[in-house]
């Protein structure tokens, strides 16, 4: 090998190491990809839908009720949830019915036939959600794991926004 050959190769070999840097920091700290397991947002979200998920949003925007997050939870490597109550807010479910400061909230992302049981913050301790911390819920509240159950979730354990769903293709959907 000449030298304009080895200085080709030393060239083109710190390229792909760039490119390789770039990526792994994009997959680690802005986007990565996304799986739904199980039933628990449906009809939102059905199980095996791949998912792109925004982990840089949230470090300059705040959660919103109504985004889909997904969470880091101890037994699992993730859940994907609903954002429901925000810092400082009642929360409470009566006869399927939602209220948040004793207000009724309409879910129209929820199935109609859906019959589960009453809730209140009460029953995790709470009169109102403490700062940083979240009320979740998943779409299918007949089969969810979520706040009811787990209790309140903490600003730091949120991964991200679900931005896309990218699988299946005929069902493509920004979020």
């Amino acid at each position: 090998m000449d030298w304009l050959s080895i200085r080709e190769l030393i060239i083109d070999s710190l390229k792909l190491i760039i490119v390789i840097i770039i990526i792994l920091f994009l997959m680690l700290y802005v986007v990565s990809v996304t799986q739904v397991v199980g039933s628990s947002m449906s009809p939102t979200l059905k199980d095996e839908e791949v998912l792109i998920l925004n982990k840089f949003q949230y470090r300059f925007f705040d959660i919103k009720r109504g985004d889909i997050v997904s969470l880091d939870y101890e037994d699992t490597k993730y859940l994907i949830k609903r954002i429901i109550g925000l810092p400082g807010e009642t929360v409470k479910i009566v006869n399927n019915q939602l209220y948040i400061n004793d207000k009724i909230y309409e879910e129209e992302y929820l199935a109609n036939d859906l019959n589960y049981d009453d809730f209140s913050l009460a029953d995790l301790g709470y009169s109102k959600i403490p700062e940083d911390m979240y009320l979740v819920l998943g779409d299918n509240r007949e089969n969810s794991l979520d706040s009811r159950e787990i209790g309140l979730i903490k600003k730091e354990d949120i991964n991200g926004k679900i931005s896309l769903r990218i699988w299946p293709l005929n069902k493509i959907k920004l979020f």
